[in-house]
């Protein structure tokens, strides 16, 4: 039997929460498909866990657009026609993450409808899409976790962010019935809220001064994230996790 797949969309840099969640899936001896937009970051981490003796490649991939879903999910499981064994342990089953984002901070009145429709893309029907196309793979298999990134405003609506909130409110309902629908047949979909900022590339870039010196103790590490995604997707079924909430021990809340 081949390895099992870890198929993770939204990969950018190498510092970020999507290659650090390949690399905690190739550490546990799946095969990795590290898909993004950007070829020359998804190469680079697909590289990187290379080099450690995992097994990992890239797909370029845009999350919103159907055709590239689609693609990359018949790159992904058209071939194999792996028949499940719902006797395995649990880290022998297949995973898909979608951990594609963006977020933009606008007052409610300076929104336009494009602002809000980028948004809803990315991180409500990127998040749809790849649901929808692992259901369809993984669903018939009876076994396989779906693992799907959030936010604080999955969960609250703040003052400047209402077209994020929206979006990524949005995933979360995606989510719940999904594992709804599935988690019956076997497939378990879990929902995770990052309650906080992460210690990656962008939030580094776009704010130097968060990630050093006594700030950087507020912020979520992006492999103990990581380890969380793995704990979830090891969990047995009498007690699997829909939603969990992910945040500094710092942060308020």
């Amino acid at each position: 039997m081949p390895p099992p797949l870890a198929l993770v969309v939204g990969v950018g840099a190498e510092r970020g929460l999507g290659a650090a969640v390949a690399r905690r899936f190739a550490a546990g001896g799946h095969r990795v498909l590290v898909a993004g937009r950007t070829a020359t970051k998804i190469e680079a981490v697909a590289r990187a866990i290379a080099r450690t003796g995992g097994i990992a490649e890239s797909h370029v991939a845009d999350a919103t657009s159907e055709a590239d879903v689609l693609r990359l999910f018949d790159q992904a499981f058209g071939e194999e026609g792996r028949a499940a064994s719902t006797s395995s342990p649990r880290e022998d089953a297949d995973v898909v993450v979608f951990n594609a984002g963006t977020i933009q901070r606008s007052g409610l009145r300076d929104v336009s409808v494009a602002q809000f429709e980028e948004l809803w893309r990315v991180c409500c029907l990127g998040g749809f899409l790849v649901a929808r196309e692992a259901a369809r793979r993984l669903a018939p298999r009876g076994r396989g976790t779906v693992l799907l990134t959030g936010a604080s405003a999955s969960l609250r609506g703040k003052a400047n962010f209402a077209a994020f909130a929206a979006a990524k409110a949005g995933l979360r309902m995606v989510a719940q019935s999904m594992a709804r629908e599935f988690g019956p047949q076997g497939l378990h979909v879990a929902h995770v809220v990052i309650d906080g900022g992460i210690d990656g590339e962008r939030l580094r870039v776009a704010r130097p001064q968060a990630a050093d010196g006594t700030d950087a103790d507020t912020l979520l590490d992006i492999d103990a994230i990581a380890e969380a995604y793995w704990q979830i997707h090891r969990q047995h079924r009498s007690a699997w996790t829909q939603e969990m909430d992910l945040r500094p021990w710092k942060e308020t809340f």
